[in-house]
């Protein structure tokens, strides 16, 4: 399947046919996506934040009878209370999990634990700083994580210039996150230094997502001016954790201050319901299958790549876009720089 032009060393490092992953959104990403991903030829990452140990361990073995394909398992140590990071840290390593991906504050005990489980470890980061942290503390490959994306944002700066920063930097393979969705993204994050794409929105919407449909509709219908960048969705998280969601009424109420919101400040307010899990308004939750209530007051994530998206594919028909795309974005490079390659092509 595969472009010679398109494999880069990181994947036979992961063990995919093209450099491109699914983030491992929370909720979102859960064994049917992260089976469509793999089986497609890129990399999937279950999204197992705060989940239970349960959970985790039906959602690997749901992988597992579906794809010999390899991927990883996503938690975020520094919002996860101690005893269920034990748990769940655990249950990844007692199913023999290859590897694992952390997020936000680099946790060196986390990383520790996990190379010392045999795992190859996955580290992503907003800044040069985390970055500098994440590979001292061991981590195998970081996902650089640009401003534009959707989710929790760990840093403030664009992608265009945090990759290039970050690959000259660091002596580990990287990957670019947060704005790349299409091939032509691809091709700018390897020429920035990276070796493949990290992408959440563009598998959001997605028909194996585990996304609301609603929540899948605001992606396809959204332009990137619509998603902002605020702290308003903050309880279940540390404080000071901002996120890029899609505008809603709960943004429109907000008016100019997106930013300056404290967990212990919003009204705890019962919105929605997930599996009979009363669901707060300011809450970190967003809208999935299972979702009932409302969700236009939920967290919406997006990225600025929602620009990029107008389509509700299979995860394999993403993949196969972007691919097809970045080749033609070689092919469009290649007249460029020698007008004479055209006959060539």
């Amino acid at each position: 399947m595969a472009s010679h032009n398109l494999r880069t060393p990181i994947c036979e490092r992961l063990g995919c046919d093209v450099p491109i992953l699914l983030a491992g959104m929370g909720g979102v990403a859960r064994s049917d996506l992260v089976v469509a991903v793999a089986q497609a030829g890129g990399y999937g990452i279950l999204g197992m934040v705060r989940e239970t140990p349960q959970l985790i361990a039906q959602e690997i073995d749901a992988v597992r009878a579906r794809s010999a394909r390899p991927f990883a398992v996503n938690l975020i140590p520094a919002a996860t209370d101690p005893a269920l990071l034990d748990a769940e840290l655990g249950t990844c390593f007692d199913r023999g999990v290859a590897a694992m991906c952390f997020f936000w504050d680099v946790v060196p005990a986390a990383v520790a634990r996990a190379k010392a489980a045999g795992c190859l470890v996955l580290h992503q980061v907003g800044s040069l700083q985390a970055a500098l942290a994440a590979e001292a503390a061991g981590a195998d490959i970081l996902i650089v994580q640009g401003v534009e994306a959707g989710g929790h944002v760990h840093g403030t700066a664009a992608a265009l210039v945090l990759v290039e920063q970050v690959a000259r930097a660091v002596q580990v393979p990287i990957i670019a996150s947060g704005g790349f969705a299409s091939g032509a993204s691809l091709i700018a994050a390897l020429a920035l230094g990276a070796q493949g794409i990290h992408c959440g929105t563009a598998f959001l919407a997605t028909q194996e997502s585990f996304a609301h449909d609603y929540h899948k509709a605001r992606v396809l219908a959204a332009m990137a001016e619509d998603t902002v960048y605020t702290d308003a969705y903050a309880l279940n998280w540390p404080v000071g954790a901002p996120v890029r969601v899609i505008r809603n009424s709960v943004i429109a109420g907000l008016g100019v201050n997106l930013l300056g919101h404290h967990p212990e400040t919003l009204p705890p307010e019962v919105i929605a319901y997930e599996d009979g899990r009363p669901l707060l308004k300011y809450s970190t939750d967003s809208p999935l299958r299972s979702t009932e209530g409302d969700l236009e007051a939920m967290a919406a994530y997006a990225g600025q790549s929602a620009a990029l998206i107008d389509t509700l594919p299979t995860a394999a028909e993403r993949i196969a876009m972007i691919v097809s795309q970045a080749e033609t974005a070689l092919e469009r490079l290649a007249i460029m720089t020698n007008p004479f390659a055209k006959a060539a092509v």
